[in-house]
């Protein structure tokens, strides 16, 4: 697993309505943020989620072109370190980390990590409270990581 992981404001929230917050950290361990993100998110973040500013501000601006500010600081940020895994759940943000070479997860890839480390019995119960929220996936990607699980 990698030594840091980096989330954006959309699986905070997610998590965090779905009342799992502390999933990630029982996953993660420690999760680093940026300070854009964490005015997104805009609750007090617990002590095992790391604020850190981006270094080049430059690099972050020229990100923002293409993804909005939150997910744009923290896909800087992650340029910042060697071994990273990047929290991310909009598609045009996945994509543009994914040409950039970065390891990526979003809220589903979190929940199908947390089966596997035995730290939840079933996702479709977690699945059906993202759905309760604003959260949007294809029904085609629910119904692979609902059979990768035997649910």
């Amino acid at each position: 697993m990698p030594k840091i992981v980096i989330s954006d404001t959309s699986t905070l929230i997610l998590f965090h309505k779905i009342d799992e917050f502390n999933l990630l950290q029982k996953v993660y361990g420690e999760l680093i943020t940026t300070p854009e993100i964490a005015e997104e998110f805009g609750e007090v973040l617990p002590n095992w989620i790391t604020i850190q500013a981006v270094k080049d501000k430059k690099y972050q601006h020229f990100l923002e072109t293409q993804v909005d500010y939150g997910e744009a600081s923290a896909i800087a940020l992650a340029a910042e370190f060697d071994d990273v895994l990047l929290l991310l759940d909009d598609l045009k943000a996945r994509k543009l980390a994914t040409q950039l070479k970065f390891k990526i997860t979003g809220t589903l890839g979190v929940i199908h990590r947390a089966k596997q480390m035995l730290l939840i019995d079933k996702i479709k119960p977690l699945i059906d409270k993202l759905l309760l929220t604003d959260f949007r996936v294809a029904d085609n990607i629910i119904n692979e990581i609902l059979k990768m699980n035997n649910e």
